[in-house]
């Protein structure tokens, strides 16, 4: 199977798993999949400092600047295979 197809999977298995991840690893397979489709963090930190929520998806969607979509790709699909089993 091509990558692209095994993350498109990956997406729709992480939407039918057995139990809700916690928020890090949800922020984990949230900045991953933003880096896999979009590529580097491309706009600006959000201007409300009490919006924890979209500050800490800004952060790890940013630390993963410079990481490929493909390596992004390879490390949710193994992510997601891991709260599968």
């Amino acid at each position: 199977m091509e990558l692209k197809e095994q993350f498109e999977k990956a997406i729709a298995d992480s939407k039918s798993l057995s139990e809700k991840p916690s928020n890090e690893t949800l922020l984990q397979l949230y900045s991953l999949y933003k880096q896999a489709s979009e590529g580097d963090i491309n706009t600006d930190p959000p201007a409300n400092p009490f919006d924890f929520v979209a500050k800490a998806k800004y952060e790890a969607w940013s630390s993963l600047k410079g990481k490929t979509s493909d390596a992004a790709m390879t490390e949710y699909i193994e992510l997601v295979a891991k709260l599968k089993s």
